[in-house]
């Protein structure tokens, strides 16, 4: 199993490249970005993942615009992992932590692009997250994030758009560890529990000067499981900022999990309280068509065979109520006189009480 990987300095157990150092079915490796014009216009969100024990890797381009959820996705055999394609979907590491690539070649299902990513700010690695129940480790990851800029083409159902890094806006992340991925496994004592729940808010908001990564996995029962909240200024020279403990307000679509508006304060913040008003601008339910984890047919790290490549496509007001989940969108940030874009992702899993949230699904009142 050597590959042209194993000739780099990089080995840190005694195999392979291609192996890690964990026999857990889980362990997983993968990008996501998110690409924006600061507007309601389109929205991206991008993936790759490498999943060294299910011997499978995955990648997909999602297009959110005017009613459409567009997506193009591809699975394959891992061989070599230096090899990060996936059919049409490549993406390229030109500068480590500043500047990639990504790709997706001529296609049938109406989605290509070559866009370069250049952050705006250092790589920022977030905290561990670590969840363990009945026993069994099922999250223990690291994650760095980075806000930045895209500079390229791209073209959706035969329209080009030309991406300038004045309006084109957006994030990225890179995860790696074990969290559940690949077939629904047998639950055991686990039946009826969520791997994560309670409350997700994800935000890295970007503004002309600095970027404010916020993040919070409250459990209904208040318990904070990951918690962050940090400034982080384009200008090297400044120290990133720890803006304390996270208070947060959100105002539901009713009968939903959809959230129309926020309030966000940072009380302990360095410097004095802050508080950041939040709008979602495009929403985009980033579980169907991806693979994360709503639908049996294509999930992170399946096996799909040697190399498949499909298009899937909602109508998001004809199949409202089947998108739901999790929820990225182009979020608009207004910090006192300062207004940043970014993303805004949350999501609400099982009882919520502080907003009379019920069951696993059940919408606000």
């Amino acid at each position: 199993m050597l590959s042209p990987m194993d000739d780099h300095l990089l080995h840190q157990i005694a195999e392979p490249f291609r192996f890690v150092g964990t026999s857990d079915r889980n362990f997983y490796d993968r990008y996501y970005f998110n690409m924006h014009s600061c507007s309601d216009e389109i929205f991206l969100v991008m993936g790759m993942g490498q999943y060294p024990n299910l011997a499978v890797q995955d990648a997909f381009a999602l297009v959110r615009y005017g009613r459409k959820h567009k997506v193009v996705r591809g699975s394959r055999v891992i061989e070599d992992r230096a090899d990060q394609s996936v059919g049409p979907i490549r993406v390229e590491v030109i500068e480590g932590l500043k500047k990639l690539r990504f790709i997706v070649e001529p296609n049938e299902h109406g989605i290509e692009m070559d866009v370069v990513w250049e952050g705006s700010i250092p790589v920022f690695e977030e905290p561990r997250h670590y969840i363990r129940k009945h026993g069994r480790v099922l999250y223990d990851t690291t994650r760095f994030a980075q806000t930045g800029f895209w500079t390229g083409t791209l073209k959706v159902d035969g329209k080009t758009h030309d991406v300038t890094p004045d309006r084109w806006w957006g994030a990225r992340d890179h995860s790696w560890g074990v969290r559940p991925v690949g077939e629904s496994e047998p639950q055991g004592i686990r039946v009826g529990e969520l791997s994560m729940d309670g409350m997700w808010n994800y935000a890295p908001m970007q503004f002309n000067d600095f970027t404010i990564l916020y993040i919070l996995n409250e459990r209904n029962n208040g318990e904070r499981l990951l918690e962050e909240a940090v400034r982080i200024w384009r200008d090297p020279a400044r120290e990133p900022e720890w803006l304390g403990r996270t208070e947060s307000e959100h105002v539901f679509r009713k009968g939903t999990r959809y959230i129309e508006k926020s309030v966000i304060r940072f009380p302990d913040a360095q410097g004095g309280a802050l508080e950041i008003k939040v709008t979602p601008m495009l929403e985009c339910y980033v579980g169907f068509g991806t693979g994360y984890g709503f639908e049996a047919d294509w999930r992170h790290g399946m096996y799909q065979g040697e190399l498949v490549v499909q298009g899937v496509e909602f109508d998001t007001i004809d199949d409202a109520d089947t998108l739901w989940g999790l929820c990225d969108t182009v979020g608009r940030f207004e910090l006192g006189s300062e207004v940043g874009y970014g993303l805004w992702e949350f999501g609400f899993f099982g009882p919520f009480d502080r907003y009379g949230l019920k069951g696993f699904d059940e919408g606000a009142p």
